[in-house]
């Protein structure tokens, strides 16, 4: 029987995928530096190469040959599903590497703390306008360093908690249901939270540098 997911473990796994998408450690898998990197040679305007990221990572991003190198997700040092930690890395990666071609430090915590609240779509606006950032301001480098410690952690908090409720232990099970390797094919959308809904998110944040505008 597997061991609960509890909000701490999730939390554990978005910072290991967090890490392991910035150095690219994971064998055969581009960091998110070198997948920002790629893109941002393509044509088109800054949104255009965002957009066309996106929908690598809809289509293309977890075929055999991709998932082939995500051993070490098995190997993940906390008790949850490999589909579930899967998932958050794909789309962690996806994130980061939007922010990164928006000119973002992603080193920066508070940085990291606004790619976590991406994970949970439009539920990200609640959550930043619950924690005092104006949800359709400009984003800013001065907005940025506004946030505080006490910030980063409700925003991280309140990630962890919806993330969790949308696991669960039922949604666990239905989330391994939707994200069969048969084939290679990771298929099924993340409990009604799509990836393509996520990149948008990031995009609108870090590319469009609005904070979630509509």
């Amino acid at each position: 029987m597997a061991e609960k997911i509890n909000e701490g473990k999730i939390m554990q796994v978005l910072n290991w995928a967090y890490d392991k998408a910035l150095d690219g450690s994971i064998p055969g898998i581009d960091s998110a530096y070198e997948m920002a990197g790629s893109y941002l040679k393509g044509d088109g305007t800054l949104v255009d190469q965002a957009n066309s990221l996106i929908r690598w990572q809809n289509t293309k991003s977890v075929t055999s040959g991709f998932l082939s190198g995500l051993g070490g997700i098995v190997t993940l040092p906390v008790a949850v599903p490999a589909s579930i930690a899967t998932v958050l890395y794909v789309q962690i990666r996806m994130i980061t590497s939007l922010a990164i071609m928006g000119g973002w430090d992603v080193k920066d915590d508070r940085v990291r703390s606004l790619v976590y609240s991406c994970l949970v779509g439009n539920a990200a606006k609640d959550i930043l306008k619950g924690t005092g950032i104006v949800v359709g301001s400009k984003m800013s480098t001065q907005l940025i360093k506004s946030i505080s410690k006490e910030t980063i952690f409700a925003i991280n908090k309140k990630v962890g908690f919806r993330l969790l409720t949308k696991f669960g232990e039922k949604g666990a099970i239905n989330l391994g249901k939707m994200i069969p390797l048969v084939g290679g094919i990771i298929g099924g959308t993340f409990d009604g939270v799509s990836t393509n809904i996520v990149g948008n998110v990031a995009r609108k944040t870090f590319i469009e540098k609005s904070v979630l505008a509509e």
